[in-house]
């Protein structure tokens, strides 16, 4: 597969950035999760091969696209129909991760007839705070430095998770590829009860969890009743983490492809 080419839109003097890995199979839009970008999927899109078309927007905020004013719900899926217009793309599947996910059925919910299949990797229907936010730790992280060293050292602890993907600014500083305080505040908003809209859609569906204890975010039960609860849904369990898109890529890979034969 040729490599992917990097365009944008603008959305209310806003920049949307996604990665086009081209070719002429049928399109797939994957939505990222919080903390990442659309150059995630490009294994995916690898092994995918040319029957599928796979289209990874940054999404607002994040990777290459401008921050918003705000990371409401409604925010993110307006972005999705305005890159789906752009595109000139009527319908396609649609695959989230965390984020994304909720993102992807929640979309799927409003506009039922531009999405052909879902693929929930780690998208609980119903998630809350409990007392303390996951991303927390965002708070203590510096946005931008002079340098990229001095962004670096400033990370601490953080660095390795996040340092091949820095930004140069144009006057030579350095930043994340993300807000802290917007991701913190998008986390908060992504957790409700989303019953209502993953039960909205009857297209085929795979919902992807992890299984490692504590690790993912659709525990046993949670993951039983989405499945029960939402017909045409098939499940698929790995032995993996939440972050399972990039640590059991070839398991994960596998069931998209299994599933995708069969959409």
């Amino acid at each position: 597969m040729n490599d992917a080419i990097r365009s944008e839109l603008v959305i209310d003097g806003r920049r949307l950035s996604y990665l086009d890995f081209g070719g002429t199979g049928r399109p797939l839009l994957a939505l990222h999760g919080h903390l990442s970008e659309g150059a995630v999927f490009a294994p995916l899109a690898a092994a995918l091969g040319p029957q599928w078309r796979v289209i990874a927007p940054d999404q607002r905020g994040q990777g290459d696209s401008d921050r918003a004013e705000d990371y409401a719900r409604e925010g993110y899926l307006a972005d999705v129909e305005a890159l789906l217009d752009h595109l000139g793309l009527e319908s396609v599947v649609l695959l989230g991760h965390s984020l994304g996910a909720v993102n992807a059925y929640q979309f799927a919910a409003r506009h039922p007839e531009r999405v052909e299949a879902l693929v929930n990797v780690e998208g609980p229907a119903a998630l809350g705070l409990d007392g303390s936010h996951p991303l927390a730790f965002l708070l203590d992280l510096p946005y931008d430095a002079s340098s990229r060293d001095a962004l670096v050292a400033a990370l601490g602890p953080a660095a390795p998770y996040f340092e091949d993907r820095l930004r140069e600014g144009a006057d030579g500083s350095w930043r994340l590829p993300f807000h802290p305080l917007d991701m913190y505040a998008s986390e908060a908003d992504v957790h409700g009860n989303h019953w209502a809209d993953w039960t909205a859609t009857t297209c085929p569906a795979l919902l992807v969890r992890g299984t490692r204890p504590g690790a993912g975010a659709i525990p046993d039960d949670l993951a039983a009743e989405m499945v029960a609860r939402r017909p045409g849904t098939a499940l698929a369990e790995l032995d993996a983490d939440h972050l399972l898109i990039t640590t059991a890529a070839d398991e994960f890979h596998g069931v998209v492809r299994e599933f995708l034969a069969t959409v």
